[in-house]
This record gives C-alpha cells, structure tokens and sequence, in this order.
C-alpha cells in the first residue's frame, strides 16, 4: 500500500476510533485528540486534572479501541520500583525466575506519579525512554507501542513529590482536563447511573500502531515549517536576541530542543488525522499549548500578575 492510501485509510480508521471512545466518554474532544496524538507520535502524555474526571475510564476506553493491553499502576509513598518493573524469585527447583510487574503492558495508567518517591518515578521514566528495563543485570525488552500515560492530582501538593523539570521534558504532551460543561455532565449522570453495560470494540492491532507511527515519521516536512517551530521554541529562552519583552520579564527559563522534536511530530500527526499529507504552520500551533505547556518555566513576577502559560505560548505564534 502507497503512503497515500495508508494514510486515507488511517483518516477513516481514526473517525472511527474516535466514535468508538465517545460511547463511554462523553465531551473531553481535545483531551482524547492530544492523547490519540501522543500514542500515534509515539510520545507520552501527563494528564493534570482534578480527582473524578474519568481519567482512568477515558484511559481505559482508549486502550479497548486500540485494542491494546492496558494496566494501571496507582503510585503511592510506599511503592519501590521493583513493585511496578517485577522482581527475581525462587522457584520450585530452586531456580530464579522473573516475575514481570505491572510495567509490561502496551498502555500504562500511571495515577498520580507525583505520589511516590523519586526512585520509583525514575523507574517508570527510564522505561519510558528506553523501551526495556533492566532487573539484575538482566535486559528485558517491553511490547511496542509502549504508551505512559501519567495523572498528577494539581490541588493536593502535601506529601507529594513533584516531577523534576528533566523529567517532565520526557513527557510529549501535558494535557489539562477540565470540568464538563453543564449539559455534558447531565448526559454524563444519565449514562452512568443506569445497568447499561457498553461495549467498545477494538479496531487496531498493535502491528498496526508501530505500522501507523512509523508511516508518520515518513510524513514529509517543509523547511519553512521546521523552522517555524525551531524559532518559536527558541523565543521561550529568555537570554536569547529574538526574546520578546513578555518572556524576558514572566519566564525562568524556556523550552529545549526536545520541544522542537516533539512540535513537529505532533503536527504531522495532527495532519495527517485532518487528512493533509503534509503539516503547515498552522498544525505546528494547533499541538503548540500542550507541548510547550509543561516545559517553561514561569518566575514569580507572572505567579502575581496572573499570566498564564497559554498566554505567553500565543505571544509566541
């Protein structure tokens, strides 16, 4: 099959896939795309919401549509890192043998990552990047696509351990989830307090998913375009000559070249589930506040005036 037709055939595939989700999901559109977004960019995503969105649902109802194995890991103070990897153990002849943990699965629900120590965050990050752990000297290769899917609780901060700004470069997207509206959260009480059972049905393999995430690296990119997002992650620095006056005095510091990596693989998937061939400037944006959200860092002069990451995010477009 052509790049083409794969990717007409990826279009109707994620129309699908979409409507699939909204049979448990109600509303939360933009939260399902950019977490849809990571999983075909082969990224990772942070989820920051309050306790009882549906984050473990909404999670729960991606995986059945991708047809993907699905776990979640509920990180606690006490949790050590062999509790989520596995451990060594002895078995009937006296032999090792290692028992996976939880972390061998397609797609992760990490809750609240910001619960347990950094020894165990480390852990599941180094998973994250590597695609493999390692148990005793041991090298064990995890399943592809390999999906980290982690919450952080934003009003709850005694006795948490927030993610260090290098750790949290490692997550693609973050994403913030919102209340519903008025008229989706009646539809959401009239869904879920009935003996209705739904179904979700899978409509990927996993095959397919690497075979789809391989397709968008293929996509093609102009130059003006690269460009474009290499320039508008530069101007998050705040020492550097393009500088606006709004970076200068509201940011600590900007975002790396990691950000520009993940800006254009984002907009190449963004494009291609809009049915381009190839992502515009416009694409580059569309993905922008999600990217680049997590990755500057405000001083304490924007905390007191109220100046928000969209806000200095749109300056830069």
């Amino acid at each position: 099959m052509s790049d083409v037709a794969a990717v007409e055939q990826f279009v109707k595939k994620f129309g699908a896939l979409k409507t699939e989700i909204s049979k448990m999901i109600i509303g939360q559109d933009q939260v399902i795309e950019q977490i849809l977004i990571s999983v075909f960019s082969g990224g990772h995503a942070l989820l920051i919401g309050v306790p009882g969105l549906a984050k473990t649902l909404m999670v729960n109802a991606i995986s059945q549509a991708l047809g993907l194995e699905f776990k979640r890991i509920q990180f606690t103070p006490d949790l050590m890192p062999s509790d989520i990897l596995g451990s060594e153990v002895l078995d009937e002849s006296r032999n090792f043998k290692f028992i996976k943990g939880p972390i061998f699965s397609n797609i992760i629900l990490a809750d609240e990552i910001n619960r347990t120590p950094p020894k165990t965050q480390a852990a599941l990050l180094e998973a994250m990047q590597e695609r493999s752990v390692t148990v005793a000297g041991q090298h064990y290769k995890l399943n592809l696509p390999y999906f980290v899917l982690a919450t952080q609780n934003p009003i709850e901060q005694e006795g948490t351990y927030p993610l260090p700004e290098a750790q949290l470069d490692r997550f693609m997207f973050a994403i913030h989830l919102d209340y519903p509206t008025f008229q989706e959260e009646v539809d959401v009480v009239k869904a879920t307090t009935t003996d209705k059972n739904v179904t979700i049905n899978p409509l990927f393999s996993a095959d397919e998913i690497v075979q789809f995430q391989k397709l968008i690296r293929r996509v093609p990119v102009a130059d003006n375009v690269i460009e474009y997002a290499v320039r508008m992650v530069g101007k998050t620095r705040p020492n550097t000559t393009q500088t606006s006056e709004l970076v200068k005095n509201y940011l600590d510091w900007g975002a790396g070249p990691r950000a520009s990596q993940n800006l254009i693989l984002a907009a190449k998937t963004h494009a291609v589930i809009n049915g381009k061939f190839s992502p515009d400037i416009e694409d580059v944006q569309a993905v922008a506040f999600g990217i680049l959200r997590h990755r500057i860092i405000k001083n304490y002069k924007a905390e007191a005036e109220g100046i928000t990451e969209e806000a200095i995010i749109k300056s830069l477009f």
